[in-house]
């Protein structure tokens, strides 16, 4: 998920007018793609896709088989179930984000999402701290002070570390960082 494009939400539900209504919704806000069954949400399912709205219950693969696939293939988009199954105990071991249960207003879908993304972009922007933060402590014991200074890549790295940790969603509590030794 890079937050220098548009974020792709993927509208997957068997009933194709709630589908195009959905994508409809969403579409001045996000780049939006449609699937009328399982077995083509999961053709349509790249790394590009932040974000996928997902009906439990249709024909052929249901919403629980296509969000299991969507965890085994590692993708790390959001997933919103949007149904109008009432959730059961069963829900516990499901790997959703969200679920709503339809009908379901307009401001409700775009908040839904919109608060999704934010989660996303905060998981994203720990993991690349987290990344960073590695490398800087990696470089700090493999190389001489000197070779510190003079390298382009290192300043570059510890600077972006620095804003990352300068971001209110960043948990610096959580998070040991080699900037501060």
């Amino acid at each position: 998920m890079g937050s220098g494009r548009s974020k792709t939400v993927l509208i997957v539900d068997d009933d194709e007018a709630v589908a195009d209504v959905y994508a409809s919704q969403l579409s001045e806000t996000y780049e939006v793609h449609t699937a009328y069954d399982g077995r083509s949400a999961l053709d349509k399912l790249t790394d590009t896709i932040d974000i996928v709205l997902l009906d439990r219950r249709m024909h052929g693969l249901s919403g629980r088989q296509v969000l299991e696939e969507i965890r085994e293939r590692d993708i790390t988009c959001g997933v919103v179930m949007v149904t109008a199954v009432d959730p059961g105990f069963d829900i516990v071991d499901m790997g959703f984000d969200d679920y709503l249960l339809k009908p379901v207003e307009r401001d409700e879908l775009e908040a839904v999402v919109a608060e999704t993304i934010d989660r996303l972009d905060h998981q994203e922007a720990a993991r690349e701290y987290l990344s960073l933060a590695s490398k800087v402590a990696t470089l700090r014991v493999e190389k001489n002070p000197a070779e510190l200074d003079a390298s382009d890549e290192y300043d570059e790295l510890v600077t972006r570390l620095q804003e990352l940790r300068q971001r209110d969603d960043i948990d610096e509590a959580e998070i040991d960082s080699p900037l501060d030794h």
